[in-house]
Parts: C-alpha cells; sequence; structure tokens
C-alpha cells in the first residue's frame, strides 16, 4: 500500500557498482516498492566520479528510464549518438535502447534517475553480447 513518505539521500545506504564490466557510478535509491510503501515509481540518485578513463560500456534494459542532471557535465550515447549534457539537461531513454553516461567535467556529475515501475529489482542490465530475454 502507498504511503506519503518524506526521504533525505544521506539517511540512505550508498550502492555502487565499480568494476570493468559495469563501469564506476555510485547511487542511492530513493523511491522502489522493494524497500520503501510505494509503487509505480522507482526513483534515486546517481554520481559519476570525474576522471574515469573509461566510464564503462553502454547498456540497456526494458523499462524506459529518465535522468535529470543536477550537477556536473557529460555526454550522454543513446544508441550511438552522442549528445553533451549539463546540469539542468533531462534525457529521455527508450526502453530497450542502449546507453551510457560519460562524466567529461572535473567534478561529479550527479544525476535523478527515475524508471516508471515498481521496484528496482525489476530493472535487468543487459551489457554488450548480452541477449534480450525472449529473443
Amino acid at each position: 500500500m502507498d504511503e506519503p513518505l518524506v526521504l533525505h539521500e544521506d539517511d540512505l545506504p550508498v550502492e555502487r557498482w565499480d568494476d570493468p564490466s559495469r563501469g564506476s557510478v555510485v547511487w542511492r535509491t530513493l523511491f522502489s516498492g522493494d524497500r520503501t510503501a510505494t509503487s509505480g515509481m522507482t526513483v534515486g540518485i546517481a554520481e559519476l566520479p570525474p576522471g574515469e578513463p573509461d566510464p564503462g560500456p553502454a547498456h540497456r534494459h526494458a523499462p524506459p528510464e529518465v535522468y535529470y542532471l543536477l550537477a556536473g557535465e557529460g555526454v550522454m550515447e543513446i544508441d550511438g549518438a552522442p549528445t553533451p549534457v549539463r546540469a539542468g539537461s533531462a534525457v529521455f531513454i527508450p526502453g530497450l535502447a542502449e546507453h551510457r553516461l560519460v562524466n567529461t567535467g572535473t567534478t561529479t556529475l550527479r544525476l535523478l534517475y527515475a524508471f516508471g515501475i515498481d521496484s528496482f529489482a525489476d530493472v535487468t542490465y543487459l551489457f554488450p553480447g548480452e541477449p534480450v530475454a525472449g529473443s
């Protein structure tokens, strides 16, 4: 059952990927049905450190995703097309579109991400060479 909820990101656990196959990213999940009394939305804050020589490969997943850049600058690649982005940029990523965000600045790139699904656990990340289920 959904309940009104107010959170502060500093009170939430830090999660991370830091390996060559997934890149280097830190995030905190704000709302996710498997963690909070919410449904229909999964939302969090992610950070990409500056100076990464390779931010990792592009990935894809079935649910569409939205990014809103809070701080920093970078290049958003969607299906191989690069677009410069900076704080204030909003990005819609269609379902199964291959994408990655590269921090091209000298400070941490921070973004809010959102999926129109109940739970972050329902997002299956696919990296190059991994087949889409059912194909």
